[in-house]
């Protein structure tokens, strides 16, 4: 299995500004599945099988429907 890229090492600016990102959304007053249901698309625009798995399973933790 090939491995994943380390991206803590190859762009910590990047996921020091993610991380900032992630911080304001998620104060941001929004419905948590709301916030999960946007996670999920750009992770179905990345192409991010991981991501997507994660995301639909953080959504229906919060309360999001399979048909929203």
């Amino acid at each position: 299995m090939e491995q994943r890229l380390d991206f803590y090492k190859a762009s910590p600016g990047a996921l020091k500004a993610m991380l900032g990102l992630e911080e304001q959304v998620s104060t941001s007053g929004l419905e948590k599945s709301l916030l999960e249901l946007v996670r999920l698309r750009a992770s179905q625009i990345n192409g991010c099988a991981f991501c997507l798995d994660m995301h639909v399973t953080d959504a229906r933790k919060n309360g999001e429907s399979e048909r929203r």
